[in-house]
């Protein structure tokens, strides 16, 4: 199968998932819910990525929003979307999810003609399924004439081209008409017609994969080894049974008289939040070592790790462990009863599947250029020098917005990256406007010019960016040094590690921004022990804004967050008030240092604009035009840096 592109193609259900998050009530009593991608080979897909695997998507969504909202979460996990039909005429399925207690998990399927039951055999060529080694398809797709015709209409083209066939049984009776609407929760309705059309497709599979009632549909009955043994006169395909707490079972040959006696691999004992979506994390966890030829008890132990991780999690799709933190958990799985509280598990969950997170967010950002503007003490300042009213304010920075468009588009793939660092107080619209375009977005938490830390959002910060855009990153700065006086140093990284546990649970990236104060002594040791304080009390923020080091201090700097914290995304350098003299001087000091990844500077480009605008002594496009400028200065002379450098080594070298 050298020819291969793709590890596995997926056939089935997309959709997305509502989640109650009220736990313990019954669904008709939950007030909010969180979106999720949903259906079954969506979930599959996606945690076949984050295993390593290339896995693809064959399906329709509707064409609207939560179409949309399916394909650019796969797409973002490195699933081929290329497969994704856009239905015009049908909506993309929707399930509504509830957690009452360890043993009821209420649901409901809206997929009357829903846009993935309409899939058809025309919306993929033979080639496609050739591309792949595997192709996967659920129980569902089976259960209608049109989807049956272009289930087996795949796999007939795997057949044909050494494409392994593997089914996930997926019994759901409400799916199959067996039940009433409202019983999407009922795992198990026998039925000898669906046993009929099941056992029809067992002779095709290579890989079939189904609980212990799953099994019972497609033998007929109730009794677990006579159905296996059912299957395996008109199937030679390898059957894995997912026994839940007990692990799994293998059974690749003749059907012995007990589950036990196949290759069986138990699990470890988690305590259970959510068993939906365990399964499809269970079956990613296989095909990483189905697929790629390892051994079943590896496959097996992947997939108990998996589905044993997920339990543990809210939501399916999000929850699924990248190969990073899988592996971390096979080596400690002992030692974690609950993955969902284990903080190393935890944090490579974080800082990995960002790695293959949001598309604004995931991209490996270098040299950026970020215009900062989230100022607000400064902008008050600078209207009641003026005799301006404070309503000019959010005036001045949709103009800045419109300088950074303006510059952004002009520096084109000169750059790395290109962003704004803008503030909810009065840039509102600013951030709505920029919002869902391929730029670096960051917004402040802080409450200005604060010593000790306070929140301008409030104690409950969590709650607060809650409610933002999951692609804002949380920036916060805080004026902070080693050496600062005992209690008020507490206070403050207090407030820091509130701040960081709320993005944790938000999933939103977090920025520290880290000012000595003024009067403070500055060494070059300064900046690194700050940030290994931080790490020390398990602060582990995705950025860094940091003032401009020294050399001496970048080494220190680097080394430390390459030893304590390799996920983390990097440093961005802050500008103050500084002349471009001295900013000149910091790009050139950065210059190397793989660490650093751009600069997030303000008021050097945009304060005197803004006086002399706020005085009307300049119009709008006066104002945009020297923002424009000066921000294109400065990321000429970021791109300059390492030939400044450069130069002036040369020149001690000379002079030497």
């Amino acid at each position: 199968m050298n020819n291969k592109t793709l590890d596995v193609i997926c056939l089935g259900r997309a959709a997305v998932d509502l989640y109650s998050e009220q736990i313990g009530a019954p669904l008709e009593d939950v007030s909010s819910f969180k979106k999720y991608l949903g259906g079954s080979s969506c979930n599959i897909a996606f945690g076949a990525a984050r295993m390593g695997l290339k896995s693809a998507m064959l399906t329709r969504v509707g064409d609207e929003h939560m179409g949309r909202f399916v394909r650019k979460e796969l797409a973002r996990v490195g699933v081929d979307v290329s497969h994704v039909v856009t239905d015009e005429e049908r909506l993309t399925g929707l399930v509504l999810l509830g957690i009452k207690d360890k043993d009821t998990f209420p649901l409901i399927f809206y997929r009357e003609n829903c846009a993935d039951m309409a899939i058809r055999e025309n919306d993929f060529d033979e080639a496609f399924i050739t591309s792949s080694k595997a192709l996967l398809i659920t129980g569902t797709h089976f259960s209608t004439e049109g989807t049956d015709l272009a289930a087996r209409t795949a796999i007939q083209y795997a057949k044909a081209n050494n494409t392994k066939v593997v089914v996930d049984i997926d019994y759901r009776p409400v799916l199959w008409g067996l039940t009433g609407r409202g019983e999407g929760e009922n795992r198990f309705v026998s039925n000898e017609s669906v046993t009929q059309h099941l056992l029809s497709i067992m002779p095709l599979c290579d890989l079939v994969v189904g609980t212990e009632e799953e099994f019972h549909i497609a033998g007929g009955c109730e009794d677990t080894i006579e159905c296996l043994k059912r299957i395996r006169k008109v199937s030679a395909a390898e059957l894995v049974v997912k026994r839940g707490a007990l692990g799994c079972s293998v059974f690749k040959e003749a059907i012995p008289e007990t589950l036990d006696e196949g290759v069986t691999r138990y699990g470890v004992t988690v305590d259970v939040l959510n068993v939906l979506g365990a399964g499809d994390a269970f079956l990613s966890g296989y095909l990483r070592g189905w697929i790629q030829g390892e051994t079943t008890e590896n496959a097996c132990d992947y997939a108990n790790a998996c589905g044993a991780i997920v339990v543990s999690r809210h939501g399916c799709a999000p929850a699924m462990p990248s190969r990073e933190e899988l592996d971390y958990y096979l080596i400690h799985r002992n030692e974690i009863p609950r993955p969902d509280l284990d903080p190393v598990l935890n944090y490579l969950h974080r800082v990995t599947t960002q790695r293959l997170g949001r598309q604004e967010n995931t991209k490996e950002w270098q040299d950026m250029c970020i215009l900062a503007f989230d100022h607000r003490r400064q902008f008050v300042d600078m209207c009641r020098e003026a005799g301006a009213p404070l309503s000019e304010i959010a005036k001045a920075k949709n103009l800045i917005l419109e300088a950074a468009y303006q510059g952004a588009d002009e520096l084109g793939d000169q750059v790395g990256g290109t962003g704004i660092l803008a503030d909810g107080t009065f840039a509102q619209d600013v951030l709505n406007d920029i919002t869902g375009k391929d730029h670096w977005i960051a917004r402040p938490v802080e409450m200005p010019s604060s010593r000790p830390l306070r929140f301008e959002l409030g104690n409950n910060v969590g709650q607060a960016i809650a409610t933002w855009p999951a692609n804002h990153i949380v920036k916060c700065l805080v004026f902070y040094h080693p050496d600062d006086e005992i209690s008020l140093r507490n206070e403050q990284e207090q407030k820091v590690m509130d701040l960081y546990r709320a993005c944790c649970t938000t999933g939103h990236e977090l920025l520290v921004e880290i000012i000595p104060p003024v009067g403070t002594k500055i060494a070059d040791d300064t900046l690194s022990r700050s940030i290994e304080r931080f790490y020390n009390l398990g602060i582990f923020p995705d950025w860094w804004k940091l003032p401009s080091p020294s050399k001496a201090a970048w080494k220190q700097i680097g080394d430390l967050i390459s030893m304590r914290a390799p996920s983390c995304r990097g440093v961005v350098l802050l500008g103050l008030d500084a002349s471009v003299e001295d900013l000149k001087a910091g790009f050139n000091a950065a210059a190397g240092e793989d660490i650093c990844k751009g600069f997030a500077i303000g008021r050097t480009i945009f304060s005197e604009p803004t006086k002399a605008w706020l005085r009307k002594e300049i119009d709008d496009v006066e104002y945009i035009a020297r923002v424009k400028a000066n921000y294109l200065e400065m990321s000429s002379l970021w791109q300059q840096r390492h030939c400044e450098s450069q130069n002036d080594s040369s020149a001690k070298l000379m002079e030497a």
